[in-house]
C-alpha cells in the first residue's frame, strides 16, 4: 500500500466561509506544519467568481502562495465566468485541469478533498 504524500483541494463553492474556514485554513496549515509534501488548490467554478470580487479572499490566496501552496484555476470554468484574465492577474495558473485532475485522482499518492 502506497502512503499518500500529496494533497489536492478542489474549491468549487461560492461560499466565502467555506473558503476562509475550511479550504484555505487547511491548505495553509498543511503547508506550514508539513502534513503533506505538496499541497495544490484548484479553483473551480463559482469559487473563482467570488475570489475575483473579494479582496479579503485575494489576500488569503496570496498568503497561500507565499507559503508554497500551488494554485490553479480551471480555464474552462473561468472562461464561462469571464474571469480568466482576472485570475491570471492574481498570479494563479489558469489552465484546463481535467486531464491533470484525472491523473491525480487515479494516482496512488494524492489525497483529495472537495469544498
Amino acid at each position: 500500500m502506497n502512503e499518500k504524500t500529496k494533497l489536492l483541494i478542489i474549491w468549487s463553492t461560492g461560499d466565502k466561509g467555506v473558503a476562509k474556514y475550511t479550504a484555505f485554513m487547511y491548505a495553509l496549515n498543511s503547508k506550514r506544519m508539513g502534513w503533506w509534501e505538496e499541497v495544490k488548490l484548484i479553483i473551480w467554478g463559482p469559487s473563482g467568481k467570488i475570489l475575483v470580487e473579494d479582496l479579503e479572499l485575494q489576500k488569503m490566496v496570496k498568503d497561500l502562495m507565499e507559503e508554497g501552496v500551488i494554485l490553479q484555476a480551471c480555464k474552462g470554468c473561468s472562461d464561462k465566468y469571464d474571469i480568466s484574465n482576472k485570475l491570471s492577474e492574481l498570479n494563479i495558473d489558469v489552465k484546463y485541469v481535467g486531464e491533470d485532475l484525472t491523473t491525480m485522482l487515479k494516482g496512488n499518492n494524492w489525497a483529495v478533498i472537495t469544498y
